[in-house]
């Protein structure tokens, strides 16, 4: 999500409207900011969502609007984790080649076609929704399940399912950290899948430092 901070705060102002996606590339983000007077631009989308991010970037650059990005601090490893870096979905895939597994494919919906060609592998999927249409990979569990989730439950997942392999995306927070955890105790090894790489920009980790960053002449209904 994309949010905006107006020009002039006051006594009785309103919240500013939060506007989502639509904005046409970097070219469209930058004359919405021009038409609406932004003065304050706060990139809070997925750490994954690079494309909106380099937008972003560049927009702010092209209207001259301050840019600040709200994420998550990545994970990093722990005594006991044995994790095997790559740099993208590709790069994850292609470390899939070889004997089969039975691999927890810790994605989320969107890149789970890509793996159609390790098709050798058991694959764990766990969504947030059931899928329109079944996953295409010919040999898979689907699980359907809100987190956020515990170690647990997590673990006792893994052992239920015999996973010899967790693949992830190293999306940070607390929320999805869990299924680490469970690896760690249980000796298994996770493919993960490093950040993409972002144009230079600031960044902080709270909400409270972004608007601290913001300060006290922005309208902050953001």
């Amino acid at each position: 999500m994309l949010s905006y901070a107006g020009r002039v705060a006051s006594p009785k102002a309103q919240p500013i409207p939060v506007r989502i996606g639509g904005f046409g590339g970097a070219d469209g983000l930058a004359a919405y900011l021009r038409a609406e007077a932004i003065t304050h631009l706060v990139d809070a989308t997925h750490p994954f969502a690079a494309r909106m991010s380099g937008n972003a970037v560049e927009a702010a650059v092209a209207a001259g609007v301050p840019l600040i990005a709200l994420t998550r601090p990545g994970w990093t490893p722990e005594p006991g984790d044995d994790w095997h870096r790559v740099g993208d979905i590709a790069a994850a895939v292609a470390a899939l080649a070889g004997p089969r597994r039975r691999v927890m494919l810790a994605l989320g919906r969107m890149h789970v076609a890509a793996f159609v060609e390790q098709p050798q592998h058991h694959y764990l999927l766990r969504f947030v929704d059931s899928p329109d249409a079944a996953p295409v990979l010919p040999d898979h569990h689907l699980i359907v399940d809100r987190g956020p989730f515990d170690v647990a439950g997590d673990a006792a997942l893994l052992r239920d399912h015999a996973i010899d392999l967790v693949v992830c995306k190293n999306a940070g927070g607390t929320g999805a950290q869990a299924k680490l955890i469970a690896a760690r105790q249980l000796g298994l090894p996770v493919l993960m899948i490093d950040r993409p790489v972002l144009p230079p920009r600031t960044q902080v980790h709270a909400v409270a430092d972004a608007l601290r960053w913001i300060g006290h002449a922005a309208d902050r209904g953001v």
